[in-house]
């Protein structure tokens, strides 16, 4: 089985290394073996220290400690009385110690010095490569559009891209060596101790800036600082900004119309209140006069009518008849505002009852037609009871009075789809149904589609529902078409 290349290389490394030891340290002791013999002395300890430096130097400190330990050993069996012996005499070994510790030193300093060489050289790799993604980011920078440019901690910009040329207007060789705030007028949201505080604690800072152009024009830009630490660099700032001088301008003619909005609604709802007050005022007014007018007229009626021809008796039946239509004008109308004035109550209703209480409520109406209801399931709904009743009461009563033409009225009931968050309830008949064209009408007030001699009422009914309907925050429209019947639909929000 083959051993990995690592392994191999590993092996391969160890050996040349403590090889280089044996080596290093044989060729001393071979030189001064051979001096000695040329009557060349004292060459042995040079040449020893020489072999242990050379060692350490090229294979590092546990080869040149085994360098140390055979040159130590050479040593005193070549040159240490008694010769080719290990043993040492009294009298050397103070000479073999200092041989020895010289020999470590040498090796020490050798080794400190290539571990700084080791060092060195690994900064400037680290520096290269630095330098060449620095050079890669900056290439990367220019081709974007978006604004960027770097400045060191004393706010000097150092890097300027080609989207910072197109937004603010300045080349780069203009900008590089400015400071960023004098440059471009910068108008800080916090003060400036505070942003750089956050961004040396988070390494980032973001918010708009409002900034000045080569040409004068003031823009904002939403802006984005990160703090960027290289290892053999002071720190800078790199910032990247996008102009919405565009977003904020649309954002405040969009607060400068809420404003207006909600101005204009308030005096809406305090016209509307004031409208309410008087209608009701003038419709609680009204009806003392208009009961006078009824009962004198009565009277007049029961006490004179023999009397008068029957042209003077058609008169005074029309003013009876105008008045009693004009007080169930009142009526309607005060119904009408004191609903807009009350004040919800939200329970839990149900449908199914609710509308068994209207069909009671309109018994006097459908009595002597041939009416054929059908109800479908209902569910429960979340509203003012009372309210819903009325709407409900409207819708039914309306029903039935379009339905007066029909040999068979068919009046359906029942649930509608929807959205998700609504119920709708329709009403749906086979009256006389409407044109959808005057659709926008049904539900103003006093506005009628058929004649009155044709279907009395006031034209408040529908009216009537909707306000109902919209006080619960539901909605409230209609189908028809002439002659073939009509349903209508409201909707009532989820709890």
């Amino acid at each position: 089985m083959a051993k990995p290349e690592g392994s191999s290389r590993t092996v391969r490394s160890v050996v040349l290394r403590y090889g280089l030891a044996v080596v290093s340290v044989a060729i001393a002791l071979g030189l001064a073996v051979f001096a000695q013999s040329h009557a060349i002395h004292r060459l042995e300890f040079p040449l020893l220290l020489i072999a242990i430096a050379i060692t350490v130097w090229y294979a590092g400190t546990m080869p040149g400690l085994v360098a140390v330990a055979l040159a130590g050993m050479g040593f005193d069996y070549f040159f240490a009385p008694p010769l080719y012996s290990l043993y040492i005499e009294p009298a050397d070994r103070p000479v073999f110690v200092v041989f020895v510790a010289f020999a470590l030193v040498i090796a020490s300093f050798a080794g400190r010095r290539r571990r700084i060489e080791r060092e060195l050289l690994d900064a400037r790799d680290q520096l290269q490569r630095e330098v060449a993604e620095r050079t890669q980011q900056a290439s990367l920078l220019d081709l974007t559009h978006d604004t960027i440019f770097v400045r060191d901690m004393g706010d000097v910009i150092t890097y300027w891209n080609r989207g910072a040329e197109e937004l603010y207007g300045w080349r780069a060789e203009e900008a590089i060596g400015q400071r960023a705030p004098e440059l471009l007028r910068t108008v800080f949201p916090l003060p400036i101790d505070e942003m750089r505080a956050e961004l040396l604690r988070a390494g980032r800072w973001e918010g708009e800036l409002e900034r000045t152009k080569a040409d004068g024009t003031r823009v904002v830009v939403a802006c984005r600082w990160s703090l960027r630490r290289g290892a053999y660099e002071r720190p800078a700032i790199l910032e990247t900004n996008n102009d919405i001088t565009e977003r904020k301008r649309r954002e405040r003619e969009i607060r400068t119309l809420n404003e207006d909005l909600e101005k204009r609604t308030a005096e809406l709802q305090a016209t509307n209140k004031e409208l309410e007050a008087f209608a009701y005022s003038i419709s609680h007014d009204l009806r003392a006069p208009l009961r006078h007018t009824v009962g004198y007229t009565e009277l007049l009626q029961k006490n004179a009518a023999s009397s008068l021809d029957p042209k003077n008796r058609r008169y005074m039946t029309l003013i009876l008849d105008a008045a009693k239509r004009m007080g169930n004008l009142i009526d309607d109308l005060l119904a009408f505002s004191r609903i807009g004035r009350a004040e919800t109550r939200t329970v839990r209703v149900s449908l199914d009852q609710l509308v068994k209480e209207a069909l009671h409520d309109i018994r006097p109406e459908t009595e002597g037609r041939n009416i054929a209801w059908s109800v479908g399931p209902l569910p429960d709904v979340h509203g003012d009871r009372s309210m819903l009743k009325v709407a409900l009461v409207n819708l039914l009563s309306n029903a039935v009075k379009f339905t007066r033409t029909r040999a068979q009225a068919e009046i359906e009931i029942g649930c509608a789809a929807g959205d998700a968050d609504e119920t709708v309830i329709f009403v749906k008949d086979n009256g006389v149904g409407f044109d959808m064209r005057y659709a926008d009408k049904l539900f103003g007030v006093f506005q009628r589609l058929h004649p009155t001699e044709a279907f009395e009422g006031t034209g408040i009914g529908l009216a009537t529902v909707q306000r109902v309907i919209h006080r619960h925050g539901g909605r409230v429209w209609a189908d028809g078409v002439v002659d073939r019947g009509a349903t209508f639909h409201f909707s009532v929000p989820h709890a």
